[in-house]
């Protein structure tokens, strides 16, 4: 019978933990009047790309984040036209403007977030690319497809229990 308690009290405490205990670290993407719709993404840990199209000059904006401990860092952006709220290299000390054929991009940006706020737009097109070996851009998907448009989303590094790791959207 001792062995039996034992037995059902190891299962009611590995149980709790994969309840409650925060041990999936991961990019989330929540709803910021909803924590609980939220998609989550280790691949993101890796590196991601948010892009849109910019209100003013109707240009494609990517802007290339790291993670970093508990930090995103906007690290990069690619434009092809300034507008309101593009970042100017002289901003940040060690920034790098170039023009490409790719349009104007901006390095060593190192802006450290402990969280982005954005909405989903209406007409921006939002979409993030995860990082992969091969190409940035083979795997973008429209942040519109993942929450209505005019979605209020806080993205930031969590861990989370593997209960909800488990039961939530991935990308």
């Amino acid at each position: 019978m001792k062995n039996l308690f034992l037995y059902v009290a190891a299962i009611v405490l590995v149980a709790v933990a994969l309840l409650t205990v925060p041990a999936i670290r991961c990019v989330s993407f929540s709803n910021r009047k909803n924590a609980d719709e939220r998609v989550l993404s280790r691949a993101a840990l890796k590196g991601f790309i948010i892009s849109y199209t910019h209100s003013v000059n109707k240009g494609r904006v990517h802007d290339y984040y790291r993670c970093d401990g508990g930090m995103l860092i906007l690290d990069k952006t690619v434009f092809v036209s300034y507008g309101a709220g593009i970042p100017e290299a002289s901003e940040t000390d060690g920034a790098h403007f170039e023009v490409t054929d790719d349009g104007y991009v901006i390095t060593n940006l190192n802006r450290r977030l402990e969280k982005l706020v954005m909405a989903v737009g209406v007409i921006a097109e939002h979409a993030i690319s995860l990082c992969n070996d091969a190409d940035w851009q083979d795997n973008e998907v429209l942040l519109k497809t993942l929450f209505a448009p005019q979605t209020s989303l806080i993205v930031e590094i969590k861990k989370v229990p593997v209960i909800v790791y488990l039961f939530s959207r991935h990308i």
